[in-house]
């Protein structure tokens, strides 16, 4: 189980010539994900979700509050030490194009002080799940956008974390290679692994997501599953919530 304990991220923007304020791109956000639990973070461009991302993945240090992450050997704290149970993929995630998948997923493999049998035993397992097998051997230059991005998750997976944190993973691909990332994170479920992703594709989270937590200006706006969120909105699906709720927030911050 993974939790947000009131998280903040503060950062310093110029609005006018030679003058700057500071915001919070996080605002006190508090949850907890569960082991073989999927939770979607949503909301608009500029809402907060890649920096809470982030933050969870220990790869940005909050300006207030904590990440924790509970094992069987207790709480674990501290970013360096989050890592090693979180599989991080972000939106922008950038790979060495003479490398082929699997010399990608050895590199990455030795930096988590694995031995080379446990590597190659490893990346037998992703290769199969991933449904890889067509171009493991291939240099990523030459690899299509889905192929890559397959790639991009297989680097993740390699110390087979409990946790999973994805920024946008089906972002522009097409259906084939959507749904086998989809079903993955699904299988991944059943195992009872914790899945933390963002997404804009409303139909894709309502179809996989436990729960959805929806975040606007840095702040939760929601915390409650698919269906519980439609009847409380009186929506028929996920889209509708997503835009009542964001709609009924710009004008109660406008009344105020």
């Amino acid at each position: 189980m993974i939790k947000a304990n009131n998280l903040v991220k503060t950062f310093t923007k110029t609005v006018q010539k030679n003058k700057k304020i500071e915001f919070n791109a996080v605002d006190d956000i508090s949850f907890e994900v569960k082991k073989g639990e999927i939770v979607g973070i949503l909301g608009p461009n500029g809402a907060g979700k890649t920096t809470l991302l982030r933050m969870l993945a220990g790869l940005m240090t909050p300006s207030d509050g904590y990440v924790s992450v509970e094992t069987d050997e207790g709480e674990i704290k501290g970013n360096n030490e989050l890592k090693r149970h979180i599989g991080y993929l972000s939106a922008n995630t950038k790979l060495y194009g003479r490398f082929s998948a699997k010399e990608i997923l050895k590199f990455y493999g030795q930096v988590y002080g694995m031995t080379d049998e446990e590597i190659d035993k490893r990346t037998e397992e992703i290769v199969k799940v991933l449904d890889m097998e067509k171009f493991a051997d291939n240099r990523i230059d030459k690899l299509s956008t889905g192929q890559m991005q397959r790639t991009s998750i297989s680097r993740c997976l390699i110390h087979d974390p409990e946790i999973y944190i994805f920024d946008e993973p089906t972002l522009g691909l097409d259906i084939l290679s959507s749904s086998a990332i989809i079903d993955f994170m699904k299988a991944e479920k059943e195992k009872g692994k914790t899945v933390i992703y963002s997404t804009h594709y409303m139909e894709e989270a309502e179809y996989m997501c436990d729960r959805i937590i929806m975040i606007h200006e840095g702040k939760i706006v929601c915390n409650n599953s698919p269906e519980d969120l439609k009847k409380e909105t009186d929506s028929h699906n996920l889209r509708e919530v997503f835009k009542k709720l964001i709609e009924n927030r710009m004008e109660s911050a406008a009344n105020e």
